[in-house]
């Protein structure tokens, strides 16, 4: 026989090999099996009754109509608009039976709807008055249950249903029935239990009834193991939020359900059993919307969540961080018109997302000047910046490894299009500056056989320019060599004559040897450079040995000068 040596509701990592298929039905093979006493009075030391009373107007049942997520969304949102309550569990206490008023958390487009993160719990006796229960009494606090509550007291009861129940299986299984059945007062004694549950939660309340005994879901249907999830939530049956989240995960995701798992209530979002889902659709968001200039509008259309899903990621195909930073200030108008709101947003939400020490100066000026940011945040952030730029490389590096494992990440640099430079600019004598470039040995890599990369733009005299770095043939000998050239952004008719000095460095010294230097005078949209910058071949280039290459950073310089 399996020994299970799994401790009482202690979470626990499933493997696939936890899984396998028995008569249809998807099975966790590494749990203890007491189906065969399900509802079997012989295995039973109590009876559960369970009083299913009508819907409020216009609540139609989830199974009705529910075949998609789509579907369950919306009747979700039409359930959370019309019932309009909060999630409390009432349980009555009678002189000789218990009843528990249950009902599931709901959503609305757009919106977790936050539940309370202690349950309330109300345990009346009919008499003496002094005889009130609450929540503390079962090691959680109270609070106070609403109207909608004890309408469902005087509610008509349409149907009864009568189960035997095991109350050690369900106390492993449950931290809320474990309290109910062990807290010490006589209704912990009591041999009947009555629960009074919506009808439509009747079918995910009777699967997740018996997953507690055989740990078995006859259902997979998205829509349906979705209700399981939020009654095993209700329940506290981690057990089975693990095995719905794990069914839902497997399934084909869509942007549509990606966001829908995002928006589920508070309480199931913070369930360590439900995170791995949580993470397939952030996972998901990310890589669909990779690239959000082409897909700009959707973006922008975005709820909350899925935009912070999408700009957390590190594969972002964006320009530069200016972009992103732009980006978020336009999504933030459209959904927060109004000011206060829209900086609170950006101060608690979005300003994580935005890696500020990758962002050009002349954007961080704009930072410090922007209505949107709180003025103290926006001075914290560039500062900051600023502070990340002078460390030391090996300091740069050290602080964005420290930051491998969370989920805003400040100092890691994105797979940018463009870039990250620094420049340090100077007015006297002479309107100079000096751009320092590094690229990885794989980007260098991948620009084989005719590929460029492009810096991000800086600034001289007023005028913007960019550094490119090509892998192109050398003219003379017919060869792949690698190659830098010195552009300028503006296409308007002007001239501009500057100096520049082209510059790496170099073993076994590793200072910056000058390579080229030249004069030019730019009109907009020219470039001028040096296609072979070191004289060798490219496979001489890309060699172990190459000299250029640095613990595998390629260092390059360009000095700038105004020419009087």
């Amino acid at each position: 026989m399996k020994q299970w040596n799994g401790d009482l509701f202690s979470p626990r990592m499933i493997m696939d090999s936890d899984f396998s298929s028995s008569g249809g039905h998807v099975v966790s093979a590494s749990e203890p099996d007491f189906g065969f006493a399900f509802d079997d009075s012989n295995f039973s030391d109590r009876v559960l009754k369970i009083e299913i009373i009508a819907d409020l107007p216009e609540a139609k049942s989830d199974g009705d109509g529910c075949n998609s997520i789509a579907d369950w969304a919306r009747n979700r949102k039409r359930r959370r608009e019309d019932i309009k309550k909060e999630n409390v569990v009432d349980v009555l206490m009678h002189r000789e039976e218990q009843i528990l008023n249950c009902h599931m958390p709901d959503t609305e487009d757009g919106i977790a709807y936050e539940t309370q993160d202690e349950e309330a719990v109300a345990m009346i006796e009919e008499s003496p008055p002094d005889d009130v229960l609450n929540m503390n009494q079962l090691g959680d606090e109270a609070s106070q249950s609403n109207d909608s509550s004890w309408n469902m007291d005087s509610s008509t009861v349409l149907r009864v249903k009568t189960i035997h129940i095991s109350s050690p299986i369900l106390a492993a299984k449950s931290p809320f029935f474990y309290k109910l059945f062990s807290n010490g007062m006589r209704e912990s004694e009591q041999r009947h239990v009555t629960l009074r549950i919506y009808a439509s939660e009747e079918a995910a309340l009777m699967e997740l009834l018996n997953f507690m005994y055989s740990n078995t879901l006859s259902t997979t249907m998205p829509s349906a193991l979705l209700d399981v999830l939020m009654a095993a939530d209700k329940f506290e049956v981690a057990s089975c939020m693990r095995y719905c989240s794990r069914l839902l995960r497997n399934l084909p995701m869509t942007s549509e359900s990606a966001l829908l798992y995002l928006d589920l209530p508070s309480t199931v979002l913070m369930a360590e059993a439900v995170q791995p889902l949580t993470d397939a659709a952030k996972q998901f968001l990310a890589g669909r919307y990779k690239d959000i200039t082409k897909f700009q509008e959707e973006v922008l259309n975005l709820p909350l969540a899925g935009i912070e899903a999408v700009l957390s990621s590190d594969d972002l195909q964006v320009a530069s961080e200016d972009a992103v930073y732009d980006f978020v200030l336009k999504w933030a108008r459209t959904h927060y018109p109004n000011l206060d709101e829209r900086r609170e947003i950006i101060g608690t939400r979005l300003g994580r997302l935005i890696r500020f020490p990758y962002m050009t100066c002349r954007k961080l000026k704009k930072v410090l000047t922007c209505n949107d940011l709180d003025a103290e945040l926006a001075s914290r952030v560039v500062l900051e910046a600023l502070f990340f730029r002078a460390e030391a490389p090996y300091r740069q590096r050290s602080l964005a490894a420290e930051e491998a494992n969370v989920s805003y990440r400040r100092f890691v640099e994105r797979a940018y299009k463009y870039r990250p430079v620094k420049v340090v600019e100077f007015e006297l004598p002479r309107q100079q500056c000096v751009v320092y470039l590094d690229l990885k040995r794989e980007e260098c890599a991948h620009l084989f056989p005719a590929g460029r990369v492009y810096s991000q733009a800086f600034h001289l005299g007023g005028q913007g320019f960019f550094l490119s770095a090509h892998c192109n043939m050398d003219q003379q000998s017919s060869f792949h060599c690698f190659g830098l050239f010195l552009g300028m952004q503006e296409k308007r008719s002007v001239t501009f004559a500057v100096d520049y000095e082209f510059a790496a460095r170099s073993k076994p010294t590793e200072e910056y040897v000058s390579k080229y230097k030249g004069n030019y005078t730019f009109t907009g949209g020219k470039a001028v450079g040096y296609r072979n910058l070191f004289g060798i071949r490219w496979t001489a280039f890309m060699a172990e040995d190459c000299l250029y290459f640095i613990n595998g950073i390629l260092h390059l310089k360009a000095e700038l000068t105004i020419r009087q």
